[in-house]
């Protein structure tokens, strides 16, 4: 079963080749990009904002440090980013195999939910 995305909510899924910061970097100037065009709305520029303050505040090295072993380990990592009480929160979400034998998808496990101030 897959999570419902909240209104404001950010899906960022580093790999091996783009981590956290870089993923998020890109997201944030298509975005910008789109709404500069004139392609956008309330809910695009919403978004921008919420990726501009987690691309200003976070520690993206610690989110690396936190990611990269489950990457290398050929797991799937979802970070999703959110606005929710005045802040800027994140939360990681490593997709893993249930077993050799169950072929059918990867369920989350939640790691750590952090505000950003």
């Amino acid at each position: 079963m897959r999570r419902k995305a909240r209104p404001a909510e950010i899906i960022l899924e580093p790999d091996l080749s783009r981590c956290i910061e870089t993923v998020a970097r890109e997201e944030f100037r298509r975005g910008v990009q789109a709404l500069a065009a004139g392609k956008g709305n309330e809910a695009l520029a919403e978004r921008s904002e919420v990726l501009r303050l987690f691309l200003e505040g976070t520690d993206f090295k610690e989110l690396r440090g936190r990611s990269e072993p489950h990457l290398l380990a050929g797991e799937r990592v979802r970070f999703s980013v959110f606005f929710e009480r005045g802040a800027v929160r994140w939360r990681m979400d490593v997709l893993y195999r249930r077993s050799s034998a169950d072929d059918r998808g990867s369920s989350p496990r939640s790691i750590r939910m952090r505000s950003i101030r």
